[in-house]
């Protein structure tokens, strides 16, 4: 296979619960050429197929499974522009200027996904949230302010709030937290299927399940062969597989862990003030939000990646731990889950993705979006990769790169 095989989730995500209008799949009855080819039909191929469509290129997109099947669904669709490491920790890993850089186009990335489903006219549940950002294990109140004095420094719009303040504000008893604003809450189902459809209107055809087994790179075009032996002929092609990695992509500095997440009942009456994403400095970190009907969206406990079934038998346990930290959170709050789900998640040591030509495979690209940041970094690779297919390049293109 040409890429690596995982059960990518298991458990009841919310969001298959949910209505959504899906694409219709095609066939592959035939050879194919075309102008790219995207292996992956979550939201990172979703994004890229619209991207490149837009530009003008015909486009194909391929997977194993019905698209927005795999690891999308199982996302808790916090859209935030702060990455995982802080931003003076970051500065200290790839110095200051990189960091602020990588900072900034993060920020843009959520402010374009914003503004581009809205111009698409996508319905997906999309709201803007500002950010909760508390002290925990791995920052404390010192460390808070050193953030906050970075943010400001690159020139983020940032609050820090005392224990006082969040417990005021939003009844938190936390020693501090960090505001930051114009985040993004989604349905993900929702969303990667509208710029699918996007693409679609625009000739894309989406081909599934469709395995890819083989991909032979060459000096003007690009070969993939499926498990059944059709060939497509393509100028270029991306891996848009999320954490089942191609097997020619670099995996130094990245490992794949697992992670678990719930959603509670409908609860309006018990929801903290402003309804901020929350978020914490913390190793494991807990996560959260809520939705339009009154839920809310909790996650965390994640551990190092051991195997599917381990991850899974750990669902009820990881669930209640989870119930717990949310309860001593908020007292008030309804400590159920109606919905529980665990996933594979992938991680980083920058907390930064690697977008662009995989090294020694001329024309083929994939996208390693790993992270808390995997949707904002979705669309940073859309961006990158319609800018190294279509010549125009991108400034940004040398942070993220395997090279």
């Amino acid at each position: 296979m040409a890429t690596q095989h995982r059960d990518l989730r298991t458990g009841r995500p919310i969001w298959l619960d949910r209505p959504a209008q899906t694409v219709r799949c095609e066939p592959l009855s035939n050879n194919l050429t075309v102008d790219v080819a995207i292996v992956g039909a979550g939201i990172s191929g979703a994004l890229i197929a619209e991207s490149l469509t837009e530009a003008g290129l015909s486009v194909a997109v391929f997977d194993r499974r019905a698209p927005v099947t795999g690891s999308t669904p199982a996302s808790t669709a916090l859209l935030q522009f702060e990455i995982d490491v802080p931003l003076h920790q970051l500065a200290k890993k790839i110095g200051v200027a990189d960091a602020e850089r990588t900072w900034r186009r993060s920020k843009l990335a959520v402010d374009i996904l914003r503004e581009r489903t809205r111009r698409l006219g996508i319905s997906c549940e999309m709201k803007n949230r500002d950010s909760l950002y508390l002290a925990g294990d791995l920052l404390d109140a010192d460390g808070l302010q050193r953030e906050a004095d970075a943010r400001r420094r690159a020139g983020f719009e940032t609050q820090l709030l005392s224990r006082k303040e969040l417990k005021v504000r939003f009844g938190i008893d936390r020693r501090a937290g960090l505001m930051c604003f114009d985040n993004i809450e989604a349905n993900p189902r929702k969303l990667a299927h509208g710029y699918l459809r996007a693409a679609v209107s625009r000739g894309a055809a989406v081909y599934a399940p469709i395995d890819i087994a083989s991909v032979e790179s060459h000096p003007r075009h690009v070969i993939a062969t499926t498990t059944h032996g059709r060939k497509i002929r393509c100028k270029h092609l991306v891996y848009a597989t999320g954490y089942e990695i191609p097997d020619q992509v670099p995996q130094k500095g990245h490992q794949i862990i697992s992670t678990w997440a719930l959603a509670t009942p409908p609860q309006k009456e018990s929801l903290w003030p402003e309804r901020c994403l929350i978020w914490e400095a913390s190793d494991p970190y807990l996560y959260m939000r809520t939705t339009r009907n009154g839920r809310i969206i909790v996650g965390g406990e994640d551990e190092d990646f051991e195997d599917e079934a381990r991850r899974d038998a750990r669902l009820p346990m990881k669930t209640k731990a989870i119930l717990r930290k949310l309860k001593k959170m908020f007292p008030d709050v309804i400590a159920e889950a109606d919905y529980a789900w665990t996933g594979c998640f992938g991680a980083s040591d920058t907390g930064l993705p690697s977008i662009g030509e995989i090294p020694g495979m001329k024309r083929c690209y994939a996208v390693l979006g790993y992270g808390g940041n995997g949707i904002t970094f979705s669309m940073v690779a859309a961006q990158i990769i319609r800018g190294l297919i279509t010549g125009t390049g991108d400034t940004d293109a040398d942070l993220f790169s395997f090279r």
